[in-house]
């Protein structure tokens, strides 16, 4: 490709709005253009990068022998109706009528629709089945941002596994989980496989694979004494013991005007906030639930929607849980409720001589024994693990990092064939219900994370197997005939050796060449000068460490070579 030609519209300057490295230089780099919120427009440079992502997909995907589909992005409503989704979606999913009416959805995801292909298997010889696809999905953020990291439409390699039995999963979840390292590790991203929740997608056995980066909007919790990892959704720690006096035979009212949060509790009347107990009021599936934690503590959302296999949960408002507690909140307690869900952290068990709301407003009560006086309901872990706590298997202090979702696997059981009323053949002549997995990447997140991870104050360093172009040929002095010569013999010889090159034939400045060439992250650059020439050389730079060589242009090409190959 000559760049005379290419369709690049670098900018000078860094875009106002931009938030994350990934987008201020996507966008800089005449990758892509905004169209709207969320939606983008990719240039030929980013085309070139995501299908080489997509190729590396492929061929991890070919390996473990997964076979690729192509299904429609635009859903029927009964499918997701049939599955129980389409009202778990809630106001993400994009929802459509045709001209006659029908409901329709634009696909978040595709479980219900392989599930519905995979209804024309018949035995359980045909099993088990590996079966992937790029489409494009459709989701209704409610905040776009980020550039490509957050947007409401783009690619996802998703696959789904059907076996005859759990053992048959646990092989498929294996066998991308193995695949999804070798992608991962293809594509230069640092990925670190953690303990997730399957949510909304339903299933056990959830693991994402989260990229190190600030641009993140996830938390990790990993430990650097042992392989343990997991996202803040099911992270836990080994919490230290804690012994309490006896307290009080029953709780003690005592006035507080003024103290309205932990904090205000502790500073006004001297209760540390590990000696309260927070009362959070949720309504859970139509339901108002309280929800009990340690007063330093904090719930994560996920946690309670997992332990409740609940499909809606939201915070009460103050009109809610006054009406069901009399109370305002900042008052509130679960001592002496009775009738309404009461759930507790496991960090609450056994404590006594607690402090809590008592459920009128301005007065709380002390001395409380939470399985003396509060009818718990169910005991969970709910809360978030913060830096420093010990790590459940080894007690080395956690660490929490800021990290990019870049994939997901999980285990989906039964859930969907059941729904969609898939079975086989069984080995003993009866009907057998396969069981599913599946198993996503985001193509155009990883192309941003790539970013994330690789860029330096030039602009981007694309790893070799991912770059636009793998090798720039710069011509100075466009001129002197003898410089184009060698350029374009240069040029030639490359492609000769399938190498991605670029011919930058521009009638620009050296100094508007190298900073383009440096901005869009070309790993190799070779310059093309008549200095150089005078002397049988040209200069090859390396992007990522800024070295440059002079090399006789004869072996110009075969240094190239040796570079690109210990590179990849």
């Amino acid at each position: 490709m000559r760049w005379s030609q290419l369709y690049v519209p670098t900018l000078r300057e860094d875009p106002a709005d931009a938030d994350a490295v990934s987008h201020r230089l996507l966008v800089r780099g005449g990758f892509v253009r905004q169209l709207m919120a969320g939606h983008y427009s990719l240039l030929p440079l980013a085309v070139r990068v995501r299908a080489k992502i997509m190729g590396i997909i492929r061929e991890e995907m070919a390996a473990i022998g997964a076979q690729e589909f192509v299904l429609p992005a635009m859903h029927p409503a009964e499918i997701w109706q049939r599955s129980g989704r389409w009202e778990v979606m809630g106001e993400e999913m994009f929802r459509l009528k045709d001209r006659k009416g029908a409901d329709l959805a634009l696909g978040m995801t595709h479980e219900e629709i392989f599930t519905v292909l995979s209804q024309e298997l018949r035995s359980y010889r045909d099993l088990p089945q590996l079966w992937y696809q790029f489409q494009t999905k459709f989701r209704d953020e409610a905040r776009p941002k980020s550039g490509l990291l957050r947007v409401r439409e783009f690619t996802m390699k998703d696959s789904y596994s059907f076996d005859v039995e759990p053992a048959g999963l646990d092989r498929s979840f294996d066998l991308h989980r193995a695949a999804y390292e070798r992608i991962f590790a293809r594509l230069g991203l640092p990925a670190i496989a953690v303990q997730a929740s399957s949510g909304s997608m339903g299933g056990s056995a959830s693991v994402e694979f989260m990229s190190p980066s600030e641009a993140g909007e996830d938390l990790v919790v990993r430990c650097p004494g042992c392989d343990y990892a997991a996202n803040t959704e099911k992270a836990t720690s080994a919490l230290p013991a804690v012994v309490d006096g006896p307290g009080p035979d029953a709780p003690e009212r005592f006035d507080t005007p003024e103290a309205r949060t932990i904090d205000e509790l502790t500073r006004r009347h001297d209760v540390p906030a590990e000696r309260q107990i927070k009362t959070l009021v949720y309504v859970v599936d139509g339901r108002l639930t309280l929800i009990l934690v340690r007063g330093d503590h904090n719930l994560v959302e996920q946690k309670l929607i997992d332990t409740l296999a609940a499909t809606v949960v939201r915070p009460a408002t103050a009109e809610e849980i006054q009406a069901a507690l009399g109370a305002s909140p900042g008052s509130l307690g679960a001592v002496g409720v009775a009738g309404l869900p009461v759930l507790a952290d496991e960090a609450l068990r056994g404590r006594t001589d607690m402090t809590t709301g008592a459920n009128t407003d301005g007065v709380h009560l002390r001395g409380v024994s939470v399985e003396r006086d509060i009818a718990v309901q169910r005991w969970a872990d709910l809360r978030e693990v913060t830096a420093g706590e010990p790590c459940p298997r080894c007690g080395t202090p956690l660490e929490v990092v800021v990290t990019i979702e870049v994939g997901h696997i999980f285990k989906l059981g039964r859930k969907y064939t059941e729904t969609l009323g898939v079975s086989v053949l069984g080995p003993d002549g009866g009907r057998v219900v396969p069981i599913m997995g599946s198993y996503g990447i985001g193509v155009e997140r990883a192309l941003a994370s790539i970013v994330e991870t690789h860029h330096d104050g030039k602009g981007i360093v694309w790893p070799v197997a991912v770059a636009p172009f793998e090798v720039a040929v710069v011509v100075l002095g466009g001129s002197d005939e003898r410089v184009t010569e060698t350029a374009e013999a240069l040029y030639r010889e490359l492609r000769g050796e399938r190498v991605d090159v670029l011919l930058d034939d521009r009638d620009e400045r050296p100094g508007v060449k190298f900073r383009d060439v440096e901005l869009i992250g070309i790993p190799y650059r070779i310059t093309v000068g008549a200095r150089g020439l005078a002397e049988g050389t040209v200069e090859v730079t390396t992007r990522a460490t800024g070295e440059t060589r002079s090399v006789p242009v004869a072996a110009a090409v075969e240094h190239l070579r040796k570079l690109l190959t210990a590179a990849v």
